[in-house]
């Protein structure tokens, strides 16, 4: 594996900044204030702390830094369904984010997996 030295990167914290840019333009018109606040705010949390886990420079610390990005990718999931009960977004939009965020979460599990050998 080629050592990475930006977390820059790293192709899932590119992934989850498109997946963000997706998910503010989704919810542009929304009214529900809360819970458009509660989706972005999760779906940065994932470009985040993988960026804070990286910089922390401790294999350990980027290790609890991915798998609480990971538990954001399920949050953003999860609100993805409610936002397609309360109409939000329509079935296909919904479908094809919870399938980015479930293509990061893989890869998340995936890198956390390495760092721990």
């Amino acid at each position: 594996m080629t050592k990475i030295n930006r977390f820059e990167d790293l192709k899932i914290w590119q992934e989850s900044r498109l997946l963000i840019v997706v998910i503010y333009k989704q919810m542009n018109g929304v009214r529900d204030y809360g819970f458009k606040d509660q989706i972005q705010r999760a779906s940065v949390s994932i470009m985040n702390n993988i960026a804070e886990g990286f910089e922390r420079n401790s294999d350990a610390e980027f290790n609890r830094f991915l798998d609480i990005a990971k538990s954001s990718c399920g949050e953003v999931r999860s609100m993805l369904y409610l936002a397609e009960d309360l109409n939000y977004i329509d079935t296909k939009q919904a479908s094809d984010l919870k399938n980015k965020c479930s293509l990061i979460a893989g890869s998340i599990t995936n890198l956390m997996k390495h760092l721990r050998k």
